[in-house]
């Protein structure tokens, strides 16, 4: 297990890797095949995630502040 300190980092993990996930399987889509599909979708998945994780988890606490500068209780 990971120590609940670091849990931002886990949720950038899983959100750049869910969100990329998707954007890899819909620019994926127009392949003939199944099978260069999946082969595609992985591969463009793959890259994508490498270079969303870092960006999400550098920008996380970025928007979180303008977030919280942006709305009132």
């Amino acid at each position: 297990m990971i120590a609940r300190k670091h849990s931002h980092f886990v949720f950038g993990a899983l959100q750049s890797g869910l969100t990329s996930l998707i954007a890899a399987c819909i620019a994926s889509f127009p392949s003939p095949t199944v099978l260069m599909f999946l082969g595609h979708w992985m591969w463009s998945w793959l890259i994508a995630w490498v270079v969303m994780l870092p960006v999400v988890i550098i920008a996380a606490p970025l928007i979180r502040t303008a977030s919280i500068a942006l709305t009132r209780e």
